[in-house]
This record gives structure tokens, sequence and C-alpha cells, in this order.
């Protein structure tokens, strides 16, 4: 067990969707020597700005968050660098952690790194037995071979590096930015346009059939810490919280709680990505006793209600 509270933490995406609710989490249970880097002052895509972060900070604690991400149109626009700036990121900060004698690693990986037709729901040891959905290989390849290196790592130097794999996160303070957002936001920021315009009709992508897993943001930010904290093996570890939805059931849901009337359209030419994602939460219970406490109505409220509170204001001004 590991005293969080006394130790020196870098939190590489702190300012990110993520990395402010653990920043936050982790000052909540008491740690006071938190730092988070930023661009442009540290990019860590170069290895100079890794070894002057690591340098001047000397971290205890690397919990590393920061990604290049989107969703499926994201994702498809943009494949060479998902790949590039995820995989030369992780592998540059693991290796300066290593010269650097960082106590302790931990890296965030990604749902989108399993096989496409994973048998569900996903167990960790599913995680090699096939490739990636197309449309985010990319990226879910250049984060998973950040596993591999803390296995190596952990075999090789005896390296304190775990590995966690988040389902998809929502929450308040999520990215709206429709050309770069996951499903919640995109289709609640959709949503209240569509209100707000007096529009009948939204379009979305594909056919509603996939299913998804969604864990809240707070959440997320428990799990990391208690893993942080005690967990220290080579496995992977899932964190989510067991529910699936459907995508076309979670349109209507969040349809209802935004006031949206209309018709939904679904365009079939569009690619509608991995078929069905569910995790298997079982390690992460036995490891280090984490479970997701919100359920997924009332966390899926609190974004709406974020969205329209927070959000709205913050583009009028």
């Amino acid at each position: 067990m590991i005293e969080l509270n006394i130790k020196r933490i870098v939190v590489t995406g702190g300012a990110g969707f993520l990395g402010k609710h653990l920043v936050g989490r982790l000052k909540k249970n008491g740690c006071r020597s938190v730092f988070v880097p930023t661009y442009p002052e540290y990019d860590l895509t170069r290895i100079d700005a890794i070894d002057r972060l690591l340098e001047e900070q000397r971290p205890e604690i690397l919990i590393h968050l920061a990604a290049v991400v989107g969703g499926i149109g994201a994702n498809r626009a943009n494949p060479g660098r998902f790949f590039y700036d995820n995989a030369i990121m992780g592998i540059q900060l693991i290796e300066a952690a290593r010269r650097c004698g960082v106590e302790k690693s931990v890296v965030l990986g990604t749902i989108c790194a399993y096989p496409k037709f994973t048998p569900v729901p996903f167990r960790e040891e599913e995680l090699w037995n096939g490739y990636p959905e197309e449309t985010n290989a990319p990226y879910g390849l250049a984060k998973k071979m950040l596993l591999v290196q803390c296995q190596a790592y952990r075999e090789q130097y005896g390296m304190n590096a775990i590995f966690l794999l988040p389902v998809n996160l929502y929450g308040p303070g999520d990215n709206f930015d429709l050309e770069s957002s996951h499903v919640i936001p995109a289709l609640i920021r959709k949503c209240v346009e569509a209100v707000e315009d007096g529009r009948e009709e939204i379009v979305l992508w594909g056919d509603g059939s996939p299913t998804r897993e969604f864990l809240y943001v707070e959440d997320a930010a428990e799990g990391i810490v208690r893993a942080t904290e005690q967990y220290d093996k080579g496995e992977p570890v899932n964190l989510g919280s067991g529910m699936e939805i459907s995508i076309r059931d979670l349109a209507l849901k969040i349809a209802e709680m935004t006031g949206f009337l209309g018709r939904i359209r679904w365009d079939e030419t569009k690619p509608n990505g991995q078929p069905r994602r569910c995790l298997d939460v079982g390690r992460a219970e036995r490891e280090f006793r984490f479970m997701a406490a919100t359920p997924f109505e009332s966390g899926l409220r609190k974004t709406v209600d974020w969205y329209l509170n927070h959000a709205k204001f913050e583009e009028t001004r």
C-alpha cells in the first residue's frame, strides 16, 4: 500500500477531462505535491521535454493519462497522428521513468485495444486474441504497445509499472466538440442544439445496434487512485462498470433527458465501430477492491445538467 499523500506525483494529461477529476481526487485525498505538465511547455512527443520534466519534478509516482483521442470520425481522419503521438509519448515517457528510477508508473490504455470480436464480457486474457476494430486500430495498437513495454520492463528491470484499461468515460467536463467528442457528449450536444433550433430530426452514424459500456469519470478517478495505491502486477486490469447499452437505446435515453421529441435518423453509410463492448470487471474488484459506484442514469443526468449549465454558458461568453 503506497501512501500517496507523501509522494511527489506527476499526472500527464492532468488538465484533460479525466485528468482534472483525477487530480481533484488526489488532492481531496491529501496529496500535496501533484504536478500537471501542460503543452507547449512540455511537449511529451519530445524526449528532451520529458527529460526536463522528470529532472525538474523528480516524481516518485508517474500517472500517464495524456493521449490524442477522439470518436470514430476523428480516428478515421487521423490514423497516423493517433498512432504516432500516442506511441511515442508513452514509449519515451516509460523509458525516461525507468532511467530516472521513478518508484511507480501507472499507464492508461484503452478499450480500443481489444480485438474487434472479443467475447463479451471482455476478459483481460482476450486482449491478444485478434485485431482491433479497424476504425480505431492505430490508436488501440499504439496504446497496447505500452502494455508490452510495461511488462518487458518489469521482467528485465523490475520496474513497477502497471497498465489499466478504462472503458468509455463520461461525465461533467467532457469534450463536447462534435469534431472530436465521444458518443455521449456528441449525442447530448446534438439533441440540445436540435431542441434550441426547433429541428425535428437528428442524424446519427451507423444503425444504432452496437453496444457500449460507460464508466462515470469520478468513478474512473477513484479506480486509478486505488490501483496506484494497491496494485503491483504485470497483468492489465479493466476499469469499467459492467453495464451494457446499445447506441440506439442510449440515443433514446439522451433524447428524453434533453427534451428532444423529434426523429432519430440512422445513417447506415457510416461505420458502427466495434459491435459490442462490455468488460469483465472482476480483476479490479479482487486486486484493489474497485467497483463503480455511480448508476448510469444518475451519471448521465449529471452530465446533461453540466452541459446545460456550464458548457452552453461557456460557448456564449
